[in-house]
């Protein structure tokens, strides 16, 4: 028995109390109408109305169970409304990524926009890196991410393609560091802090690469991430790495032992998009595409970058130890 749409007819009729209008309200013929009333009353066991000739009563049993009926058609369509809303991608779960190493101002700043255009989506954010994201992605196990550019981006939608130009972070007693443009060939004889490969394979060749034709082979390559162990490592290994200024801002400040130098040229860069697979449209993963460039904007100095140099596999890196 289609309960909720018997308990329709249940309150038609109890409401207009009167088969003829009732079933007129619901755009069906009178004779249905009776027969589901008749399959109810069986199905409940109870009697819900009075019927004769001239007139419908509801029962006081129908009296106490039409309140019950009402409450549960409203249930019913806020059910449906909270599927439709799902299955558009207006609220639930949305699985989302970022890569490491964002500003916190940028991570928070994506946070409120989607929080205040579109609070009924319930986020599940993860710190992952740009191998994981694809991965994930391809199995259906993360629904959108911001990925570093290059990349194998088949099968994915891409949002626009931003730059965010790379400085070096150097020792404050460096003699580099009292210039206002490093030029990456005056790093030669210093080792090079990086990401490690697996975490963007294309990335980190298409970086090294791009040192070795601007004069810079590191003397030595480690790896590492978190901040306090990347500044750590330059000031105790002879070594630099590679940064967006907006984490620079801390380390340049005066009682820091470690600063943020432009490079001459800005020949670095990260370039980022938010990515989702082909064919989904869901308003969720939109509002998440459109909320972290507007976060990158205003909190990490990115500009856009004209595809498609971005988005093309370079060879492996012409750089090796």
């Amino acid at each position: 028995m289609d309960l909720i749409g018997h308990v329709r007819c249940f309150v038609a009729v109890a409401e207009e109390r009167h088969f003829g209008r009732a079933a007129a309200r619901l755009g069906m013929a009178q004779p249905p109408l009776s027969q589901r009333m008749q399959r109810l009353e069986r199905e409940l066991g109870v009697r819900l109305f009075d019927r004769s000739s001239r007139q419908v009563t509801i029962t006081r049993s129908g009296a106490l169970l039409l309140e019950e009926a009402r409450a549960l058609l409203d249930r019913s369509e806020e059910f449906l409304a909270c599927a439709t809303r799902i299955k558009d991608g207006q609220s639930g779960l949305l699985r989302a990524a970022l890569p490491s190493g964002l500003a916190r101002e940028t991570v928070a700043a994506i946070l409120a926009d989607l929080h205040q255009h579109h609070p009924s989506v319930e986020l599940e954010l993860e710190e992952l890196s740009t191998t994981d994201q694809l991965a994930r992605l391809a199995s259906h196990d993360l629904e959108v991410g911001l990925i570093h550019h290059p990349c194998d981006v088949a099968g994915l939608e891409l949002g626009p393609v931003l730059r965010c130009e790379l400085g070096v972070l150097l020792p404050r007693a460096s003699l580099l560091a009292a210039r206002d443009e490093v030029p990456l060939a005056s790093l030669t004889g210093l080792g090079l802090v990086l990401f490690p490969r697996a975490d963007a394979p294309a990335v980190y060749d298409d970086l090294l690469t791009t040192c070795a034709r601007n004069g810079y082979t590191p003397d030595s390559l480690r790896h590492g991430q978190g901040d306090s162990f990347v500044h750590g490592l330059i000031l105790s290994v002879n070594a630099v790495a590679f940064s967006p200024p907006d984490r620079g801002t801390a380390a340049g400040s005066p009682s820091s032992e470690v600063v943020w130098r432009p490079l001459a040229g800005a020949p670095l860069a990260w370039r980022y998009s938010v990515a989702w697979p082909h064919g989904r449209k869901d308003t969720a993963i939109h509002a998440f595409a459109d909320a972290v460039p507007r976060a990158l904007w205003n909190t990490a100095a990115v500009s856009t970058d004209p595809p498609p140099r971005p988005l093309h596999l370079r060879p492996a890196s012409e750089y090796w130890l």
